[in-house]
């Protein structure tokens, strides 16, 4: 019987082909008291099992190959290890044991799920997330307890291309194991928008949905999926009609993928001769190659914080300067916009448990920088040095004050009279911008302005902050709109205000990457987008379609509107 699973799509793209089960092995645990005379047994079994996960993640950290997602495998593998070899983890476990008399398994699993209890009392929606990292852990000791348990389901007939793989959940560990099959797609009943199986599948560019809740219990082995993951949907045992329709989409996708190649190397510019410059969003040196593959004119976004979460501290400054470098290096003199650490109560860099009330609104990003000027003079000295080597500018998320910025310029100053005292090269000349994502950045830009040589602006913070809306809570993720008649004001003041005052603007949130706001933004009069890269070539295609005096009086009409009902049906019209 054909039925339908909604989900989060996480990663583009149409897959088609047969289930594979993976099993689940916290599910599958089974309690019994064991006798006193074999306590000290059990004991000696769990330990080992603890060894045998520890040398199968060991192995698995040794066997990284360069290629998508190198980076986030060896963190992720990096976190585990350090999960694993808590030892309140295993104390607690053997206490059980030794008190209760439990089975090893139902001994691990009940430690596990104080842990996890733990974590549900954590507001931030990231690290709350982070109790499937402890999940991962106990299911690798788990398996190496019962032995190998077959983490495939038997593959009926069809070929690995073919293979759709189906878990509760996944870890990137578990990817690493099973990238060989080659699947066509990730199918996981938990996870989110910020999981670590999220970053990994957008990092291969594999269809994936998450959040499907109970996909591993109603899907069967063998059964044919359609794996929509635009839509967020999966289509289970789909009739002739539905899967010739998925078919020939599937084949338009690919047709459209080939035929946007070919727009690499042309020009970006309007119909009517108005110059776009497109740069891209990137989290890791690695993918560098993605943006070369996409003919961005630069990055206009570096996420250095995803260099280093899920390890033990921070990195030292020639391990940050080498990263900053090769990245500088390979995109051979075209911009590299490297945003400053945004850390905070997710990961703390003296792995301390500091844990705020409301961590989005707490010690993060450039607060945390300024209230540790140690680790900020660290990044900027590594990120100053690299400069070098390539046309570098330095990124300042999170600012809300003109106090902000000036202790931020002296610690930029700090940074570059150190590295002269030392006669160490960098440049004198490099360009100190700020992200514009809390609404009152954006209420105080002509301050920012005189103070910054260029502004970004973060979408998806400023859309989240103005609109009181936690856009990682699945209960109130419908309210969150870019199309709010109060963010589009916002927006386009500050895109016409930077213009006015000819203060280079770019806007680098999830909005520049996606088509249906291209040409509004356009109307706004921006200039500058960066993105994911492989959404590049797209936004390009809409960019030369698109002809400015067409689409300017167009826009200024809806910007006009207050009902978000015809504010959509009005960006229907402009994108026709």
């Amino acid at each position: 019987m054909s039925f339908v699973l909604h989900g989060i799509g996480v990663s583009g793209g149409i897959a088609i082909g047969y289930a594979r089960l993976v099993s689940h092995a916290t599910l599958e645990v089974a309690h019994h008291i064991i006798p006193e005379n074999q306590v000290n047994e059990e004991i000696a079994r769990l330990e080992n099992a603890f060894t045998v996960a520890r040398k199968e993640l060991e192995t698995l950290h040794a066997a990284i190959v360069d290629g998508p997602a190198t980076n986030e495998y060896g963190a992720f593998l990096d976190l585990y290890l350090m999960i694993l070899a808590d030892p309140t983890l295993l104390d607690a476990a053997r206490e059980n044991i030794a008190s209760h008399h439990y089975n090893a398994e139902w001994a691990i699993t009940q430690q596990m799920d104080v842990l996890l209890a733990q974590f549900e009392d954590i507001e931030d929606a990231y690290l709350r997330e982070r109790k499937n990292d402890v999940v991962q852990v106990v299911e690798h000791v788990l398996k190496a307890l019962s032995g190998p348990r077959g983490h495939l389901s038997p593959q009926v007939g069809q070929e690995e291309g073919d293979s759709i793989l189906v878990a509760h959940d996944l870890s990137p560990a578990d990817v690493m194991q099973y990238k060989q099959h080659h699947f066509t797609a990730f199918l996981t009943d938990l996870g989110g928008l910020t999981s670590h199986t999220t970053i990994v599948a957008r990092s291969l560019n594999i269809p994936s949905i998450v959040a499907l809740r109970h996909a591993r219990r109603l899907i069967r082995d063998n059964d044919l999926l359609i794996v929509d993951g635009i839509q967020g949907v999966v289509i289970v045992d789909p009739d002739r009609q539905v899967l010739s329709e998925y078919r020939l989409r599937q084949s338009q996708i690919e047709l459209e993928r080939k035929k946007l190649q070919r727009l690499r190397s042309v020009a970006t510019r309007t119909l009517d001769g108005t110059e776009i410059e497109l740069h891209a969003n990137i989290e890791l040196p690695q993918d560098v190659d993605q943006v070369r593959e996409s003919g961005a004119a630069g990055i206009g976004l570096f996420r250095s914080e995803f260099l280093f979460l899920n390890r033990e501290g921070l990195p030292e400054e020639d391990e940050q300067f080498e990263a900053y470098r090769t990245v500088v290096r390979k995109m051979q003199g075209m911009p590299v916009t490297i945003r400053t650490f945004d850390l905070g109560a997710d990961k703390n860099f003296d792995n301390s448990r500091r844990v705020a009330s409301n961590p989005a609104l707490g010690l993060r990003a450039i607060r945390l920088c300024l209230a540790e000027p140690h680790m900020f003079h660290t990044q900027l000295r590594a990120v100053l040095r690299a400069s070098h080597y390539g046309q570098i500018r330095i990124l300042i998320p999170m600012l809300s004050s003109v106090a902000e910025i000036t202790q931020t310029l002296q610690a930029v100053e700090l940074a570059r009279q150190s590295l002269r005292d030392e006669k160490i090269p960098f440049d004198e000349g490099i360009r100190v911008g700020g992200m514009i994502e809390v609404p009152a950045a954006a209420l105080s830009l002509n301050a920012f302005m005189r103070k910054l040589d260029f502004l970004s602006v973060g979408t998806n913070d400023l859309i989240q902050y103005m609109l009181a809306i936690d856009r990682t809570d699945d209960s109130v993720v419908h309210l969150y709109d870019p199309l709010h008649p109060a963010v589009l004001w916002l927006l386009m003041d500050i895109i016409r205000t930077a213009n006015r005052a000819r203060k280079p603007i770019s806007v680098c949130g999830e909005m520049a990457g996606d088509v249906l706001f291209t040409r509004l933004l356009l109307g706004f009069g921006l200039r500058q987008f960066s993105m994911h890269p492989a959404h590049l070539l797209l936004v390009k295609r809409q960019i030369l379609r698109s002809h400015l005096p067409d689409i300017e009086p167009l826009v200024k009409k809806l910007t006009r509107l207050r009902s978000q009902e015809k504010i959509h049906s009005s960006l229907t019209k402009l994108n026709a």
